[in-house]
């Protein structure tokens, strides 16, 4: 990402439409796209928050920008949680994976066996399925609420391990300052399904991000209890 492509604003509301906001962007009120599925006001004041804003290069949208991170303490968050594919194929030859062995051919949604991986490492046959999360605290539950998809690809997952591939379950905190993930086992049926991925090989791994120069980047491994 290029310095010129980024805007900062000052964010005012969130709209009815939970992927709509209004920005104060150089001294006028602009809607703008926030790609986040909760309303960010449940976690933290956001009126007169600082936004990073990207354009949005689509003909015919809808907003002129999308908020891309948000302000928090002393550095930025980011909030486009489609984005963290991209950002740990991007930082995957760190030596923060080394765990995962040779990761020279890395590709993204390749189908194995039926499942539709986040990331495919082939040098291992390794699957890699990333939960993104979004936190403002020193520690993080998921899933918060329950989620028929989720629970579907842990059936799918067992499936995978039980055929002889590897699979890395990873749980991304969005805020650099998580130090610890714990999987809710208010969540009954995740939480069976989870451990009995863990039973048959399953590993977890656990990461925070930065903003770095307005890049997401890899921080630091985190905790992860379960």
């Amino acid at each position: 990402m290029s310095e010129p492509e980024v805007k900062y604003g000052i964010f005012k509301t969130e709209i009815k439409n939970r992927f709509l906001c209004t920005v104060n962007v150089d001294g006028i009120d602009t809607l703008c796209y926030i790609p986040s599925s909760c309303r960010l006001s449940n976690f933290i004041n956001m009126k007169g928050r600082m936004v990073l804003l990207l354009p949005i290069k689509k003909e015919n949208a809808r907003t002129k920008y999308s908020v891309y991170a948000i302000q928090y303490r002393r550095g930025f968050v980011p909030v486009s949680l489609s984005s963290v594919n991209q950002v740990i194929k991007n930082e995957l030859n760190r030596r923060i994976f080394s765990f995962l062995g040779s990761r020279k051919q890395v590709f993204g949604e390749k189908s194995i066996d039926g499942y539709k991986s986040d990331l495919y490492i082939e040098d291992s046959d390794t699957v890699v399925e990333i939960k993104s999360i979004l936190s403002f605290g020193k520690e993080a539950l998921f899933p918060t609420v329950s989620s028929e998809r989720a629970n579907h690809q842990l059936e799918n997952i067992r499936e995978l391990l039980l055929n002889g591939h590897k699979v890395c379950y990873m749980f991304i905190s969005m805020y650099g300052g998580t130090k610890q993930i714990t999987v809710n086992e208010e969540q009954t049926e995740y939480f069976s399904l989870f451990r009995k991925c863990i039973e048959v090989g399953m590993t977890v791994r656990g990461f925070s991000l930065y903003m770095d120069n307005g890049v997401p980047k890899v921080k630091a491994t985190v905790k992860c209890i379960f």
